[in-house]
């Protein structure tokens, strides 16, 4: 893991859980475990509505739960003057796939510079 060096205070679990209350995050059963700076753990109970047509775990739902662990870890270490960020690129490799149980999500700070962060997320099952 990077350096991280927030300028601005690491926000808590209660707020990154609030912060998705109504939003794309909740709706699809993310709950938010652990934050600190430069790493954030998620999970989400793997449910029907999360399988595809033929049947597996929707690649959707993964991305989701990757994307948001690192955008959510990039607010636990903001520059200073930051107001916002956005996701600029995403790559994705699936090894394999669940049909019930928990999927958890744990991204991690790889570098931090002025203007761009980068950041790993490992989606895995079980505990």
């Amino acid at each position: 893991m990077a350096d991280a060096h927030p300028t601005q205070p690491v926000p808590t679990v209660d707020f990154l859980n609030q912060i998705g209350v109504g939003k794309f995050p909740a709706l699809v059963g993310l709950r938010f475990v652990h934050a600190e700076a430069g790493l954030v753990r998620a999970e989400m109970d793997v449910e029907v509505r999360h399988h595809a047509p033929n049947g597996f775990l929707h690649a959707g739902s993964i991305v989701t739960l990757a994307d948001t662990c690192c955008g959510y870890g990039v607010r636990t270490c903001l520059p200073e003057g930051a107001k916002g960020f956005t996701t600029i690129e995403l790559k994705t490799n699936f090894l394999g796939t669940a049909l019930e149980g928990t999927v958890w999500g744990e991204a991690t700070l790889v570098h931090a510079g002025k203007r761009t962060q980068v950041w790993d997320c490992t989606v895995r099952t079980g505990t």
